[in-house]
């Protein structure tokens, strides 16, 4: 673990902007909340806040993008295709351990199993600076999942410690951003200042599962056919998605093909979708597995709690709590809705 005085940090900060090829992005305040988006100067960065509208997923895995344009010229028979999607990774600073631990699922999805290289060549080109959570959303129960601090998943992660920052390098890459820098190794007494700050960091929570994430399995299958709890929780379900929007761990898409009004030329475009939209399980012919909105609601859930870990090993809800802030029918809080199916499968 380094120590870095707060000038020096700024200093590289306002390094990285001005002479990397790649954009630096960081967590930025935007009217009443915070946001990740392009820093100007590192003076616009955020060090004290408590949640971002959106994860920083949306820079490895855009809302939309463009995975390939074709083309066919006048008289010619095929079509000439090109790849389009976007390589270029960005440094992005700032980020909470729950987003990292949620890029990090997203990472044995994208790279190890579907083997996507759009989203490859994003995310190994793209510099993670972690920084420790010091303060708590209300709606968030990061801690109870395991999530409020983390070990790997960074090339840096900061910790503020007054006018100095102590920085844990994560990966080859991290170090040699630091090499333009001063820096000296953390004292003993730094380093279990540190501990103490992630330790203490777990009474700020106000909420959470009462129970561990481990039983959420076996929880969930227990409870796949209890309609008439899931009908109750989803009658006031607007089904707008938004819930699906902003987790940090969704990663539903579809893939459009758009051709232009000449006939001879369009593309290919990957967007974000989201389980709990309407038409999301519609297949041929309008047949729809999910037409009900308690079946969708239910699905979300288990996919969070069940089926991923099944596949990946994962529970897919870091705790972040950003589907609780931004749910305007208040249905969609993971903390109450386990709480309340593990209360009544031990009534």
């Amino acid at each position: 673990m380094k120590i870095i005085d707060r000038s020096d940090f700024t200093a590289l900060i306002s390094e990285l902007i001005a002479e990397d090829p790649r954009e630096v992005v960081g967590v930025q305040a935007d009217g009443d909340g915070y946001v990740f988006d392009s820093l100007e100067s590192a003076s616009d960065l955020a060090f004290e806040y408590d949640l971002t509208r959106l994860s920083p997923k949306k820079y490895v895995m855009p809302q939309r993008e463009t995975l390939l344009t074709y083309r066919r010229d006048a008289g010619a028979a095929d079509y000439e295709m090109r790849a389009e999607a976007d390589p270029t990774g960005r440094i992005i600073v700032g980020v909470h351990p729950y987003d990292l631990a949620a890029i990090r699922q997203l990472d044995k999805i994208f790279i190890d199993t579907l083997h996507d290289e759009p989203y490859r060549r994003k995310r190994e080109n793209s510099v993670l600076i972690g920084l420790t959570m010091q303060d708590v959303a209300d709606t968030c129960f990061a801690a109870s999942m395991d999530t409020a601090s983390i070990e790997s998943g960074y090339d840096l992660m900061v910790t503020e410690l007054d006018d100095e920052f102590a920085v844990d390098i994560g990966t080859f890459e991290g170090d040699q951003l630091l090499e333009s820098v001063p820096t000296r190794n953390a004292t003993s007494e730094e380093i279990d200042r540190v501990e103490t700050i992630e330790t203490d960091l777990e009474a700020e929570f106000e909420r959470g599962l009462d129970f561990p994430p481990a039983e959420l399995p076996s929880l969930l299958e227990a409870s796949y056919d209890d309609m008439d709890f899931w009908e109750a929780y989803a009658e006031q379900c607007l089904s707008c998605g938004t819930c699906n929007v902003v987790c940090p761990t969704c990663f539903c898409f579809s893939v459009d093909m758009v051709r232009e009004l000449d006939g001879d030329s369009g593309r290919q475009e990957r967007r974000w979708d989201g389980c709990l939209l309407e038409d999301f399980a519609t297949v041929a012919q309008g047949e729809n597995f999910r037409e009900e909105v308690a079946q969708r609601h239910r699905h979300r859930f288990m996919r969070k709690g069940w089926y991923i870990y099944e596949r990946y090993g994962d529970i897919a809800c870091v705790g972040c709590g950003r589907c609780t802030a931004h749910c305007v029918a208040g249905v969609a809080d993971p903390c109450e809705v386990y709480n309340e199916l593990r209360e009544a499968q031990h009534a």
